[in-house]
This record gives structure tokens, C-alpha cells and sequence, in this order.
């Protein structure tokens, strides 16, 4: 049941719409190529296991998990969840 103007199901297409979204821009963010030896960052050795476990890595376990926090706080979604939160 669709409420005002909307038609029929359109809150469920926004919803898949919101998930293949958000699966193109993760895949998009994937590494390609082959793995490197070294961090494109601060240019530590990247072990083989990481190498082996992340086809495409360029950056080491630090590099990567600085990068990934940066990403956190830059994401426009919020994760909270809470009613407060989405007030603000």
C-alpha cells in the first residue's frame, strides 16, 4: 500500500535501489591488478599471507586501516540508528 503520490511498491524500489547503490560503490572501491610488495603509502613490506588472502592489495595492515577509519567518518550514512542521532 502506497501512501500520497506514490505508486505501489516504490518504497521497497528506493530500498533496492539504496542496496545496489551501495554494492556498486564497495565493488568500485575494490583493488585490481595484481598484489604489490611494498605500501604505496610508507612503502612497508606487505607479507606474502595479505598478498595471498587480498588479490589487488596496495597498502599494509596500518595504511589501510587509517584509510578505512577516514572513510567512516566521511560516510554520509548514519550508522547509529537511533532516533536522537538522526534528529541532529
Amino acid at each position: 500500500m502506497a501512501g500520497g503520490w506514490a505508486a505501489d511498491g516504490a518504497v521497497q524500489q528506493q530500498i533496492d535501489d539504496s542496496i545496489k547503490d551501495a554494492v556498486e560503490r564497495a565493488r568500485a572501491q575494490l583493488a585490481q591488478g595484481p598484489s604489490l610488495n611494498a605500501c604505496e603509502e610508507c612503502e612497508a613490506e606487505i607479507p606474502e599471507a595479505r598478498r595471498i588472502a587480498v588479490p589487488g592489495v596496495r597498502l599494509c595492515v596500518t595504511c589501510q586501516s587509517a584509510l578505512d577509519e577516514h572513510r567512516r567518518a566521511a560516510s554520509p550514512y548514519n550508522r547509529r540508528g537511533s532516533k536522537d542521532s538522526q534528529l541532529r
